[in-house]
């Protein structure tokens, strides 16, 4: 399944009265704009984000917005929220399955949040992350001016929206058509529901905030404190482990270097144990899930696959994680060929993709003194450690 995120940033956030454009205005030393856009690259399950700003800002590149980063692009935006997310659903490329759409202002939004919006907008269509009122509704009328409770709503059937806010590709193409018809909406859910959509409720977050006020910001700014010093430690470890058996007429690599062998690994990219490891290593640490998960050895793109070009992709979501690459150590474990003389090639190669200097990579080289498959030459194995920091 294809996910598409739509950051909607084209507004001014007027009401905050601040001096520059609310997205991007600083909580906790971070824009809000990064923090929304770090939500989505982040997550795993959402392959490409696109942020809507208003065409002054996107034809710049601001604070918070890295368009070098894989998978972010930018779009100007229209006069309304309604035009600005057209604008992000006509650059959405095809063949995706569902399509995300989330204020800038609220920074704060989980992961949790997002992959449950994605989960039930691929089910039924449409989804909104919402949460159910915790206060009596009154519903008002205006006598001269005045507003008079009218009625007092069941408070268990009132739910806030909030974003994201999910669809299926064909029924956000409804509402973003109907829009362009002339009908105005506070959100594609209601051009959704307009367009004769069902759209169900998702377990939202009270801390998925929407920055709209000057009141807004000292919630903000707490909530981000709260969030560093709740975040997981500053350093983190991860492991990875890769096993190929030796095959006939194939090259032999490792860590992006062809090593002189009788015999290459089988696997369905090029097989490289060292760089698998690795990436595996690295996207535990940063709890980004797995090589198997990012490139299936279902999927045909990655036949015969550099598994460095994996192992570059992982880094860049790595990073878009907050998290640094410290170090890594590798043990090669094989009969033969030997990796002593290799090992300064294969380090220098991973450094060069992992942002970092030779003397952070380690590789050494063990033999399985007999033992098994590998003691017998058969095969390969390799164990990773990576050690991140956040930024």
């Amino acid at each position: 399944m294809r996910v598409v995120a739509i950051i909607a940033a084209g507004g001014r956030g007027e009401r905050l009265g601040a001096n520059v454009p609310k997205q991007l205005l600083e909580v906790g030393g971070r824009t809000i704009l990064e923090r929304s856009i770090d939500a989505f690259a982040s997550c795993d399950l959402v392959d490409e984000t696109i942020v809507v700003l208003p065409p002054s800002l996107a034809a710049a590149s601001p604070p918070g917005v890295d368009v070098t980063r894989q998978a972010v692009r930018v779009v100007a935006g229209g006069a309304r929220r309604q035009d600005s997310v057209a604008a992000g659903f006509d650059a959405v490329p095809p063949g995706v399955d569902v399509v995300l759409v989330h204020d800038a202002a609220r920074p704060f939004v989980s992961r949790e949040v997002i992959e449950r919006t994605i989960a039930a907008a691929a089910e039924h269509g449409a989804a909104v992350a919402a949460v159910p009122s915790r206060d009596t509704v009154k519903q008002a009328q205006f006598d001269e001016g005045r507003p008079v409770v009218s009625a007092t709503l069941p408070r268990e059937e009132i739910y806030l929206a909030q974003t994201p806010q999910g669809f299926r590709w064909a029924v956000l193409a409804d509402a973003v058509a109907l829009g362009r018809r002339g009908v105005d909406a506070t959100d594609e859910a209601m051009l959704a529901e307009l367009a004769g959509h069902p759209v169900c409720l998702v377990e939202g977050d009270v801390r998925n905030m929407k920055v709209t006020t000057p009141g807004d910001l000292p919630i903000a700014e707490a909530l981000a404190a709260r969030a560093g010093a709740s975040a997981a430690p500053g350093w983190r470890v991860g492991t990875g482990y890769d096993l190929h058996r030796f095959v006939e007429g194939r090259p032999l690599v490792l860590g992006g270097v062809r090593v002189p062998h009788d015999r290459g690994l089988a696997g369905h990219s090029d097989a490289d144990a060292v760089s698998h490891a690795v990436t595996d290593a690295i996207l535990g640490a940063a709890g980004l899930g797995d090589i198997g998960r990012l490139f299936p050895d279902t999927d045909p793109a990655w036949k015969d696959a550099d598994s460095l070009g994996l192992l570059a992709d992982a880094v860049r979501r790595v990073h878009a994680a907050g998290f640094e690459i410290v170090n890594v150590d590798i043990v090669v474990i094989a009969e033969q060929p030997k990796i002593g003389p290799h090992a300064d090639a294969i380090r220098a190669s991973l450094a060069g993709v992992l942002g970092v200097p030779s003397s952070a990579v380690s590789v050494k080289g063990k033999t399985n003194e007999g033992v098994d498959t590998i003691g017998r030459g058969g095969a390969l194995a390799v164990h990773a450690v990576a050690l991140l920091a956040r930024r």
